[in-house]
């Protein structure tokens, strides 16, 4: 069994990300999203916790895909899946130049493991997590930017933190 590895911060998870997510669940028998913590990132909207909520919702209707909080290295992750391959979304140069960087750590720390970029469809190539939380923010139309099945939870979330 072939296993991927789909990591992000998905603060929020993004048509963009779920895009990357199904396309790779085309390619390979079993995907596992990494939902990460990440502490360092600024202005974060969500909790791990409602990261990973989001996240498992938007993928549900993808019978090959899960997805998991994890705190640590990627290749321990993908170590402990049985992954062959990290897939990495790239929507501009400079997404490649920051990605191609990890690439190389990740292929020193597990020479075992692949990185494989797939190109951003050009409907999303625009669009992040960034301007999605500034949408939500400002109270703005999501449908065209989240997963249609996690707008209302992104929408309940909100209203709990008032």
């Amino acid at each position: 069994m072939r296993t991927a590895i789909c990591s992000g911060s998905f603060d929020p998870i993004t048509l963009g990300h779920t895009d990357i997510i199904r396309r790779a669940a085309a390619c390979f028998d079993q995907v596992c999203v990494c939902v990460v913590p990440n502490a360092e990132k600024k202005n974060q909207m969500f909790t791990p916790e409602q990261k990973l909520e989001l996240v498992r919702q938007a993928v549900a209707p993808l019978p090959n895909v899960e997805a998991e909080l994890w705190p640590g290295l990627l290749v321990d992750f993908a170590r402990r899946h049985g992954a062959t391959a990290i897939i990495r979304g790239i929507r501009n140069a400079t997404d490649f130049d920051a990605e191609q960087q990890m690439a190389l750590i990740n292929r020193n720390l597990a020479p075992e493991l692949e990185t494989l970029f797939l190109p951003a469809a050009p409907e999303y190539q625009y669009f992040s997590s960034t301007m999605a939380r500034e949408m939500i923010r400002y109270h703005q139309p999501l449908e065209n930017y989240l997963p249609i099945q996690i707008v209302p939870l992104v929408r309940r979330m909100m209203e709990e933190k008032q």
